[in-house]
């Protein structure tokens, strides 16, 4: 089980499709106190691994002692970043602190591409500079790449490109017009190309020189079985299932692309949001309306819920209507 931790909404740049329209930081953001307070509860809950995103995370002053906490305490800790501000000493701390691995958001091989999405002139640069550093620290780290149809045709390139930069793995996200993305729509891939593209990294995964996981593209378990590719990935969407995500002032969210509140951590305790929220009961009953409640994929992918809340009226339990396994 995985909980993302959105520690700030403070970034040092300014995605076009930043789900959490990160830049400035919020009005009662958690404090340190209150981290460490929600990773025990989170450890009660019985969560093994624990994301530390933004926002920006490297930010927060305190992110060190706070992965720290999250390590002694158990859990697996990663960092989800954009690779600009690791410096040599960053990675040094992190190493100390116990973080497992680090996912660095890298959207072209193209430099000027990804600069211009990222909204910060000499972004890839450092990141390739912060991955280094990384490298040099001996830690593990992953890349993270959204697909839009800005850079559709580069999806197979940059897996390569992470195999030659040493990446353990390739995550690739399928965009959520949330957040600013909302501004982009028109970026978000037809369902024709969605269907190729998510077929594409199943395929190039299944060559076996890295590891890819299609993300936010739950159809890749009924691809990935019409293609005969293998993979230890079994379950498509797992918001509120077994995973959920917590906002910088302590808002429970089923997913990231789901804006929707289920408690506050400073209201609740994580746990007892975790086991009695109602919505998040709906979601592991699979209460799914159309085409998804009779799909024989139903249990194993369940459609992506923040797509089909979007073109749904904000209905988290309607049918993706991306998918073109029922027409």
């Amino acid at each position: 089980m995985i909980v993302s931790w959105n520690t700030t909404n403070s970034c040092n740049m300014n995605c076009k499709h930043c789900y959490r329209d990160s830049g400035e930081k919020l009005e009662g953001e958690l404090t340190t106190k209150e981290g460490k307070k929600l990773i025990d509860e989170i450890v009660k809950a019985n969560f093994k691994m624990m994301i530390f995103s933004g926002g920006e995370p490297l930010i927060r002053k305190d992110i060190y002692e706070l992965i720290n906490y999250g390590v002694k305490s158990g859990l697996r800790c990663v960092l989800g970043s954009n690779g600009t501000l690791i410096t040599s000493n960053a990675a040094e701390k992190l190493k100390k602190a116990g973080i497992s691995t680090v996912a660095v958001s890298l959207d072209s091989i193209k430099a000027k591409k990804h600069d211009d999405f990222r909204g910060l002139k000499g972004a890839w640069e450092s990141t390739i500079i912060g991955i280094e550093n990384l490298k040099k620290a001996g830690i593990k780290f992953q890349i993270n790449t959204t697909v839009m149809n800005w850079n559709k045709n580069e999806i197979t390139n940059i897996t390569d490109f992470a195999i030659g930069i040493g990446a353990s793995s390739h995550h690739v996200f399928f965009m959520v017009p949330t957040g600013r993305g909302e501004n982009i729509e028109s970026e978000i891939l037809n369902k024709v190309d969605y269907e190729n593209s998510i077929k594409e990294v199943m395929l190039k995964g299944q060559e076996g020189r890295i590891e890819i996981k299609p993300t936010c593209a739950p159809q890749f378990v009924r691809i990935a079985e019409e293609n005969e590719v293998q993979t230890r990935f079994k379950k498509g969407c797992l918001a509120g299932i077994s995973y959920c995500i917590v906002s910088p002032i302590g808002n429970v969210q089923p997913c990231a692309y789901l804006n929707i509140s289920v408690g506050n951590v400073r209201e609740k305790a994580f746990y007892e949001i975790w086991e009695e929220s109602l919505v998040l009961k709906k979601l592991r009953h699979k209460e799914y309306e159309g085409k998804c409640n009779v799909c024989e994929y139903k249990n194993n992918c369940g459609g992506c819920r923040a797509r089909a809340a979007f073109y749904n009226d904000q209905n988290i339990m309607a049918s993706d209507d991306f998918c073109l396994h029922y027409i």
